[in-house]
């Protein structure tokens, strides 16, 4: 049996361990700036250090071939040159770079055979944590879990070794990501409305001789990531380029474009300036700045930060409102309002499940024989839209549809008052198959939140291409066995709470569905329903045995949480979401 001796190469100071084992440098291309540099650093740029790689040497072990083959990798998108010069003549004909990033955590293990420099081949085991995958099109999908995969080995005539086979794709260390990519925040429009822009959350790796803001631009002109394909659109037409991105003396921005835009059509400009103008302002590369956009250097649109319009980011309202003894009221400053106008603020049995629409103007509730929508304003009356004794609670969709999941049937449905129809059944490939328990529409009008059974959340998003779908689905969160997930609301376009009960207590954790990083918020009260919009987030408690009944709490930005209303609360709410 081939006894195995174990290498850790630590890469927490990768020039140090780089430099060291393989030759390598680390090169600072700019350092810390401001906004008001006098120095001359450009501000639509991002500072990060370039790795340069070093070619394998004769007098190179394996573990020091191996290292420099990693940094190789580190560094293939800077200088492609080097990684090859680690590959036998058959290994670089099989080998493409493309396909998903792998990435490790900085503790890297190599097994290497105890007879290291006798024999002319050699098979050696890479092994380490995986901390994600970065695909294609930026997406960056958090791992977890133990990583492995060998290496074949050769000697070579003139000294040291070469890697005879190597799978596709790239290997980058935690330190290699965290060097080289930035998150990036792109904005694109809702591809049904486009009266929204929708955020797609990517990582882009820099590029030294390009400004971050080109990165950003460049990288806009392209279509969304994968959970937005279909559901979102842009207002740059093909054949679109960045010709160049540039500070003005006045420090205002300048961007030139080449391609079909018409200098004598500016019926998309306003919209192509709100991707723009959202990309580089949220990515803290243009924020406070005017931008000036040109075609082939000639005028075609500016925007000025003291006309800064919101509506592209419009959330339909923030007034919050509750429920309590069947009666929907709107919560003021202080705390408990008075009952909307119309038939939802009067108390009724047998309505549960109530959801607002877009700017207040409607409510929606469930009934045991379906559900049934009533205008906030006098004179109106509950008129029932979508019939089913097994229906999820509905969720309002921005364009003004209401949405719910028909469990009996296995169908995604979605009324459309402006129709004057039915409901119609939604194409929803995948989701059918779930046992679904709820299904909300996010604010942007494109993402949706699919829970199923008692402890899986899934994301998807609302397709137009080719008609209306319910599809890009993918896992978002899973709970361990035993454990139930009470309740899921969004916060904002990125953010979706979840609170889950699990033994030892409930837990309510905040998810980034871009990357899908956790954050816990902390409880004092065991609860049962949430509602949030942007940094206000409302739940309605758990009713003491012996109490008055719920309670409806806020979050306020300590973590803490306050009671607004001490009694008879059962439901809060915000329009939409």
């Amino acid at each position: 049996m081939t006894r195995i001796r174990r290498l850790w190469v630590v890469v927490v100071l990768a020039a140090a361990v780089v430099c060291a084992g393989s030759g390598c440098t680390v090169i600072p291309v700019s350092g810390p700036y401001t906004m008001n540099d006098a120095a001359g650093a450009d501000p639509l740029t991002k500072p990060f250090q370039r790795l340069i790689a070093t070619s394998p040497q004769p007098g190179w072990g394996i573990e020091q071939t191996i290292s420099g083959l990693q940094a190789a990798m580190a560094a293939y998108a800077d200088d492609p040159t080097v990684l090859p010069q680690y590959l036998t003549a058959d290994a670089l004909k099989g080998w493409t770079p493309s396909g998903a990033v792998t990435v490790l955590d900085d503790r890297l293990q190599v097994d290497l055979p105890e007879q290291d420099g006798a024999a002319s081949a050699q098979r050696v085991t890479l092994k380490a944590k995986q901390v994600a995958r970065i695909e294609e099109d930026g997406t960056y999908v958090p791992q977890s879990g133990n990583w492995g995969r060998p290496f074949d080995l050769v000697k070579v005539k003139e000294g040291g070794y070469r890697v005879s086979g190597l799978p596709d794709g790239l290997i980058l260390t935690r330190s290699d990501v965290e060097r080289a990519y930035r998150p990036t925040k792109l904005y694109y429009l809702n591809g049904s409305t486009q009266d929204r822009l929708v955020v797609d959350n990517v990582r882009l790796r820099l590029k030294p001789a390009e400004t971050y803001a080109k990165v950003i631009l460049e990288r806009l002109l392209k279509q969304p990531s994968g959970a937005l394909v279909g559901a979102a659109t842009t207002a740059f037409p093909p054949g679109t380029k960045v010709e160049s991105v540039r500070s003005a003396e006045d420090e205002s921005v300048v961007i030139n474009l080449s391609g079909p835009l018409d200098l004598l059509d500016l019926s998309g400009e306003d919209a192509l300036m709100a991707q723009i103008r959202y990309s580089l302002n949220n990515n803290d590369v243009a924020k406070g700045r005017s931008i000036s956009v040109l075609v082939d250097g000639e005028p075609y649109t500016s925007h000025h930060p003291n006309t800064d319009d919101q509506r592209w980011l419009d959330n339909s309202g923030n007034s919050a409102y509750y429920v309590s003894n069947g009666a929907v009221h709107y919560l003021t400053k202080d705390g408990p309002g008075g009952a909307v106008a119309g038939p939802a603020g009067e108390r009724r049995q047998g309505y549960s499940d109530f959801a607002i629409s877009k700017k207040g103007a409607y409510v929606a509730a469930r009934t045991s024989t379906g559900i049934s929508v009533a205008p906030l304003a006098q004179g109106g009356q509950w008129q029932e839209v979508i019939q089913g004794t097994d229906l999820t609670p509905p969720s309002w969709h921005r364009d003004g549809s209401l949405w719910t999941f028909d469990r009996k049937n296995r169908a995604v449905l979605r009324y459309d008052p402006a129709a004057k129809r039915g409901p119609e059944t939604v194409s929803a490939p995948g989701v059918e198959k779930l046992d679904v328990t709820n299904l909300r529409v996010a604010r942007d009008g494109v993402r949706v939140v699919v829970t199923t059974g008692k402890n899986t959340v899934w994301l998807g998003a609302l397709t137009v291409m080719g008609g209306l779908e319910l599809s890009n689905l993918r896992s978002l969160t899973t709970t361990e066995a035993g454990d139930e997930i009470r309740d899921a609301a969004w916060r904002d376009d990125e953010h979706l709470l979840v609170l889950v009960q699990t033994k030892a207590g409930q837990i309510l954790n905040e998810i980034d569905v871009g990357d899908g990083a956790v954050a816990e918020i902390p409880l004092k009260d065991p609860l049962q329903a949430l509602a949030a919009l942007n940094e206000r987030v409302l739940a309605e408690s758990e009713p003491e045995k012996k109490g008055p009944g719920a309670k409806l709490l806020e979050l306020n930005e300590d973590q803490s949480w306050t009671s607004k209303i001490d009694s008879d609360v059962e439901t809060p709410l915000f329009p939409l979401g």
